[in-house]
């Protein structure tokens, strides 16, 4: 297909390419001004598949083509040989069209962190307030959150004895129970906030986009998959894709945005000759802009998954594995919208040490009512609960390197999980803090067994062995375009790509470090913040560059 015959789709102010949870956001936030013309590429549908609104549909969306990009990482060493599915999701509203719905900043500690590396404008007290305008919290409005805002924020709509326990046992070994994890210091365990309006899935797709969907000057194009960008020079004038199967372009006048994440923007930079020098000439791209630090850095958190079998009491095993359980969910949702089929992957969260030293909580409980050999599988044939546990700060790092110069195919995913002695010791130490818990006296009416990784393992080469068996990802992966000054970084604090005008990365691939928790709402305060920086340059007739 020569250039020619392409099909142009007109030119406009800002090109967004993908619909996810920041290209939404800043879909919204840019064609608020109605002098400008903004156009927001897609490579999947629309988001009215059925099980993306029901909570529970997690199940079904993730690892479906029709929502989820179905990545998969490399052989993972430190997971013993393994290689995990790593969802994406390829659909308006992107991962937060299938995700687990928690509600989660971080701490202030992450946010500080960014600023102590140069970052100006990033501490926590400048986030907060983005954060806040966008934020509709259910509790009401204070100085911590917001009310009103396009994202909702609600309780759960259902409780588990087993996890009444779990929070019991947490208090009793000293982490004090909590009722919100948003405030800044995230230490504790209570039970955890989610994106949902009324039992239903609240995705950016529902609270920004289509609202946002009515006005002239947005133009929005699903199953529309970027192929390369187009330069002029050492300026970015636009984006090739494909439209339905089709060659078309598109042109930008001002800024092109990239919001693919933290696997699609790296790619689809390396494939448009952004990158490693080395990387891009192996696989046949011509080298338009070295930059290093392209693709690197990746972050993520792994999340080990031990299993116990538990008594007396009931879990959701029981009912799912039968047809009137089964049953009486689908009623309980349809008539009330209540119950399992509301359900978060996890409902009570925990926040804690792995060892006294830290000095803020470095571990994430995220626990189930329930027991299963991986995410999606049958759920076990006896009564079980699963706290799982993610070391929140990874030293290990990672990359997202192109295959081939074609987008369409999968990128080389290598989290390196484990791969450092620091991220199996902390491993080990989750472990342990875990039967810690399990231990203690509010548990002991449950009778709780461990089925995994077993009782037995107890050192510290053979919990974090135990570790790379039962560990997968908690889909958190960030910083492959991270933001900074270095010689690794991708972006300025402005979120410019060094050395090329007119682009921007906006999504949690810019994170330098990964925040304390789930990452899905800091990536909506990064578009949100981005989009009052973009109009701001845009005011001051700056365009994205250096």
């Amino acid at each position: 297909m020569t250039a020619a015959s392409e099909k142009q789709v007109g030119t406009y102010d800002y090109v967004i390419v993908g619909a996810g949870s920041a290209g939404c956001v800043l879909a919204n936030r840019l064609s608020a001004d109605p002098d400008v013309r903004v156009l927001l590429l897609e490579a999947g549908g629309k988001d009215d598949y059925f099980w993306i609104k029901v909570p529970v549909g997690y199940l079904y969306t993730i690892n479906n083509p029709r929502t989820d990009w179905c990545f998969k990482t490399e052989a993972e060493t430190g997971l013993n040989g393994r290689a995990l599915g790593y969802p994406r999701g390829r659909v308006l509203g992107g991962c937060s069209s299938i995700n687990g719905m928690i509600y989660m900043r971080g701490q202030a500690r992450d946010y500080d962190g960014w600023r102590q590396l140069g970052n100006v404008g990033w501490g926590w007290d400048d986030v907060l307030p983005y954060f806040k305008r966008h934020e509709d919290f259910a509790w009401g409005g204070d100085d911590s959150h917001g009310q009103g805002g396009e994202w909702r924020v609600e309780g759960l709509r259902l409780n588990w004895e087993i996890l009444d326990a779990f929070r019991e046992a947490a208090a009793e070994v000293g982490i004090p129970k909590v009722d919100d994890f948003n405030r800044g210091n995230n230490e504790g365990v209570g039970y955890f906030q989610v994106n949902q309006r009324r039992g239903r899935r609240w995705s950016t797709a529902d609270a920004f986009l289509r609202p946002a969907m009515e006005r002239p000057n947005l133009h929005v194009l699903t199953h529309a998959q970027a192929k390369s960008l187009i330069f002029d020079g050492k300026r970015a004038a636009g984006v090739r894709f494909w439209h339905h199967g089709e060659d078309a372009t598109a042109a930008a006048s001002g800024e092109v945005i990239l919001a693919t994440g933290s696997v699609g923007s790296p790619q689809l930079l390396q494939v448009s000759g952004v990158g490693p020098p080395d990387l891009l000439r192996e696989h046949g791209v011509e080298v338009h802009h070295p930059l290093p630090g392209v693709g690197e850095n990746l972050q993520d958190h792994l999340q080990i998954r031990p299993v116990y079998k538990v008594r007396n009491v009931r879990t959701l095993n029981e009912r799912a594995n039968s047809w009137l359980g089964k049953a009486g969910m689908g009623l309980e949702y349809f008539l009330f919208k209540r119950g399992p089929l509301t359900m978060a992957p996890s409902q009570l969260g925990c926040f804690a040490k792995s060892d006294p030293s830290r000095e803020t909580p470095n571990l994430e409980y995220h626990v189930q009512p329930l027991s299963t050999d991986k995410l999606g599988g049958d759920l076990h044939p006896f009564p079980g609960f699963t706290p799982s546990i993610c070391n929140l700060r990874p030293e290990s790092r990672g990359s997202i390197h192109i295959r081939a110069a074609d987008p369409r195919e999968q990128p080389s995913i290598r989290p390196n999980y484990l791969s450092t002695p620091g991220d199996r010791k902390v491993a080990a130490d989750a472990l342990r803090l875990t039967r810690r818990i399990v231990s203690a006296k509010a548990m002991a009416k449950y009778e709780p067994e461990e089925f995994k990784p077993g009782a037995t393992l107890v050192s510290d080469d053979d919990l974090a062995r135990a570790a790379g068996d039962i560990g997968t990802t908690i889909f958190h992966p960030v910083g492959t375009c991270k933001m900074g000054r270095d010689d690794m970084a991708v972006v300025d604090d402005r979120l410019r790509v060094h050395g090329i005008a007119g682009l921007r990365v906006v999504d949690a691939s810019i994170m330098p470090t990964i925040t304390s928790g789930n990452t899905n709402s800091p990536t909506i305060m990064i578009a949100e913040k981005a989009s009052e920086m973009i109009r701001a340059d845009r005011k001051a007739g700056r365009v994205a560059a250096e």
